[in-house]
């Protein structure tokens, strides 16, 4: 008997986008369930009762509320292990999951939304002074992660010639840093990751603008034409 998913989402969450691509990538049927984080639904008694940490995504398997977006794709690997979002051999895995954490561990925690608005607010900290911030971190954290890339030859994605899951937590920094309007000349490998990613059918149904609870929001990150 299939499971029956939920996924509880924001389109411009980072970690609720890492999991859109995994289930869109595994083929796997959900049904979605959209919290505002602009509005602080994430805060109120109804969605704490579901996720105390207050936080998107949340998937609802069968009774269970997974929470923490890696820990979510590694329950998908291993409930529906193909296709495969990490490699066969112990190497490939270490690789894949290092530099799947370097961005979800070391790049997102320091620029998502609850802190950029601790900085607007309590620390009294200027939008200017606050994307500042956000544009120094990320443009450091993605220059050591091409540097990683550039190693070895990797293949057309991250680790290989098929997205993994690094490719799952990539496309949403990629995309929040093109947002922010960072930088991101120089970084021809993950510009080139991020060219074939857009190509795919599972990344472009995942995409943040192709969400429901996008309405009415537009812009130059609208997806391209294939």
């Amino acid at each position: 008997m299939a499971s029956s998913m939920t996924l509880h989402s924001y389109w411009r969450s980072s970690a609720a986008y890492r999991v859109r691509l995994a289930l869109h990538f595994k083929q796997l049927a959900y049904d979605m369930v959209y919290v505002n984080l602009r509005q602080n639904v994430q805060s109120s008694q109804d969605y704490l009762a579901r996720n105390p940490e207050g936080l998107v995504p949340v998937l609802e398997v069968d009774g269970l509320q997974l929470s923490q977006s890696i820990a979510i794709m590694e329950y998908l690997e291993q409930t529906h292990p193909s296709p495969a979002l990490l490699p066969a051999d112990a190497a490939g895995r270490a690789r894949v999951r290092a530099l799947a954490q370097f961005i979800a561990c070391e790049i997102h925690p320091i620029n998502n939304l609850r802190i950029l608005r601790y900085l607007v607010g309590p620390m009294g900290v200027s939008e200017q002074a606050k994307d500042t911030w956000y544009a120094h971190w990320v443009r450091d954290g993605l220059e050591r992660f091409e540097q990683r890339l550039s190693e070895t030859a990797t293949g057309l994605f991250c680790h290989g010639d098929t997205p993994t899951m690094a490719d799952c937590v990539l496309m949403p920094q990629v995309f929040n840093a093109r947002i922010m309007k960072v930088p991101l000349d120089g970084l021809q490998r993950i510009q080139a990751i991020e060219a074939r990613l857009l190509a795919l059918d599972p990344v472009r149904r995942a995409y943040p603008f192709s969400q429901e609870d996008a309405v009415g929001e537009s812009g130059p990150l609208a997806l391209p034409p294939l």
